[in-house]
């Protein structure tokens, strides 16, 4: 109810009319208008009466390396991306993709998109004092276009042009692009200083502070254990309408634990303040402790109109074990989602059947309409009937961990491609190989999960190999496509766009660091992907999303896990949030410390 209240809230917001060609705005929306007027006091989700001060302490599974998470190589804080390095806009997050003045106070494009102009707040400086200029903006373009991830180097690629039209006023040429998301991808790019980067050595690690014009500066490090963010005294945006009730802490400190056993138990003794809980089982039975039962530890469930996102256990398609579908098909059956929830997670969970579960971007439960089946009919064989008709669902079980019909229609699937039993052990009737791939997992829960999941494959004769590695050489391996199965979770927003040619699209395959873990090579998928990013309404973007998702199901290309409703957090007492949850959910950086202190 609290998620259709959140809403029924945004809905109300009546939006002002549509920029003229060529007019400056406050505000840019991927479609229609922005929600909130030019003079907007503060965000809804925000409390501007906030008080400031105190410390702030999260925890973080695993650990790090680097201090630039703006390229691949390493293991980065990823809290420097918006604490201390900002960008022109920023999110409205009571909205699907709308962004508004940040560094930028004035954004101006065209119907068509073909350009966009950036015009830099007076105030905006970095953290040293040096004013934040269109010269910033061009030097930062270039060098994440040239140095940096992969997904800005595809995305930054598609300028044409780009000319300081003063010193505080920069174009971009968007001509030829053909992606309307474009203008909104360089209002979230991040702005570096040109006079403090060194880009011969932007690609290497670094423990260095870097220099931004966020409302943190990094106060200090310990290399892999803890990273501690002061708050700029001087911070140029304090008073901006988006910032207002944003930021309230003096100090945020980082602290990394490298067991999942110690990170939880270190929340337990007060060691850091907040957690996000994905474990049903934890959720159930771990909070019984004294702080918890006197009320000091607090569990919230948040309310969030954003999709589920897809966490799944990835198929490697590169790899032979896994290029045949029938396969998948068979190793998708296998998953026993109903005995794992059941014995493993006090049936909290909910299955995943989508990669965009929950929101009205899923197929599920809808058969497609005329637009999706139009932009589908150039690849009659890319969705499966069900999946067209929306009454596909994942594989369901008896919830006995030994359900027979399950595991017949598994073993049908995978005679059908070549596999025969031979002595408990499933053999390519060929080549006499037996079927057998490794899991790659980083933590305990990952490995008890595919624990789960490996008996029921060897039930089939499969051989699955369970490998723990840390959690270097796990990201090392993955970047590297590595593996032959993985876990892994895709989030999603109310607005994809360019991100999907980074998660599916076929020129993402081979490029180590995209985030294309399965290796999907599919002209149907990258045509779907072309139509997301040329949607002009909301209307022609849901049909776009809706056809992308049925072609990914139909392709079988993970085995997919399960879903929270809602999502769940565990605090302190002493930190404290506001009443308004965003449609986005909880938002730590909305939060305080009760008397600042």
């Amino acid at each position: 109810m609290l998620a259709l209240a959140v809403l029924a809230t945004v809905a109300a917001v009546v939006p002002g009319p549509a920029a003229r060609a060529g007019e400056a705005t406050h505000a840019i929306a991927m479609h229609g208008a922005p929600a909130l007027p030019p003079d907007f006091p503060h965000f809804r989700y925000a409390d501007p009466e906030a008080p400031k001060g105190g410390r702030l302490t999260l925890g973080v599974l695993g650990t790090f390396d680097s201090l630039n998470p703006f390229v691949v190589r390493g293991l980065p804080v990823q809290m420097v991306r918006g604490h201390v390095i900002e960008s022109l806009l920023t999110r409205g997050y009571d909205e699907p993709f709308t962004l508004y003045g940040l560094l930028a106070s004035r954004v101006e494009t065209d119907p068509a998109r073909s350009f966009v102009t950036f015009g830099i707040d007076p105030d905006a400086a970095f953290a040293d004092g040096a004013p934040v200029t269109a010269e910033d903006v061009i030097f930062s373009w270039r060098l994440l276009r040239d140095h940096g991830r992969p997904n800005y180097r595809t995305y930054y690629a598609k300028v044409a042009k780009a000319e300081a039209l003063g010193p505080r006023t920069v174009r971009f040429d968007l001509a030829g692009a053909d992606d309307r998301e474009l203008p909104l991808i360089l209002g979230l790019m991040p702005i570096l200083p040109r006079h403090a980067v060194d880009p011969e050595r932007f690609e290497e690690t670094t423990l260095e502070p870097p220099l931004g014009s966020g409302p943190y500066v990094v106060a200090a490090v310990d290399a892999g254990r803890s990273v501690t963010l002061a708050r700029n005294p001087r911070y140029w945006g304090r008073d901006r309408a988006v910032n207002r009730g944003l930021w309230n802490f003096d100090t945020i400190r980082l602290d990394w634990y490298r067991d999942d056993a110690a990170y939880f138990e270190a929340f337990r003794k007060g060691l850091y303040d907040l957690r996000a809980e994905t474990d049903p089982g934890r959720w159930e039975t771990g909070y019984d402790f004294p702080a918890a039962r006197e009320g000091r530890v607090v569990r919230e469930e948040f309310p969030t109109g954003l999709p589920r996102g897809m966490a799944a256990f990835v198929f490697n398609t590169r790899r032979p074990v896994f290029s045949d579908i029938r396969v998948r098909e068979a190793v998708v059956r296998l998953f026993d989602f109903e005995w794992i929830n059941t014995n493993l997670f006090f049936g909290r969970y909910r299955r995943t059947g989508s990669f965009f579960e929950g929101s009205e971007l899923s197929h599920r439960g809808r058969p497609a309409d005329a637009a999706e089946r139009a932009l589908l009919a150039p690849f009659p064989d890319a969705v499966r009937p069900d999946v067209m008709a929306g009454t596909d669902a994942p594989p369901v079980t008896d919830g006995s961990g030994r359900d027979r019909a399950t595991l017949k229609a598994a073993l049908d699937l995978l005679g059908a491609a070549g596999f025969r039993l031979d002595g408990g052990v499933l053999r390519h009737t060929a080549t006499g190989q037996p079927l057998a791939f490794e899991i790659l997992v980083t933590s305990k829960d990952q490995e008890r999960l595919a624990l789960a999941f490996a008996r029921t494959l060897e039930r089939a004769g499969i051989a699955p190999a369970i490998r723990m590695v840390d959690a270097v050489q796990f990201e090392q391996r993955r970047i590297q496509f590595d593996f032959d199965m993985i876990p892994n979770r895709w989030e999603q927003s109310l607005s994809p766009g360019n991100e999907q040619a980074f998660y599916w699209g076929s020129a993402a395959a081979d490029e180590p660091g995209s985030r294309n873990y399965m290796g999907v090579r599919s002209p149907a998928v990258d045509a779907m992907i072309a139509a997301v990013l040329r949607a002009r309404t909301r209307e022609d973007l849901v049909s776009a999303v809706r056809a992308l998702d049925r072609v990914l199901v139909s392709g079988v290309y993970v085995v997919p896990l399960y879903h929270l409703p809602t999502q769940w957090v565990a605090r302190w007492s002493e930190v404290r949030h506001p009443a308004a949850t965003s449609l986005y959910g909880w938002l730590p950086e909305t939060w305080w410390r009760a008397g600042g202190r």
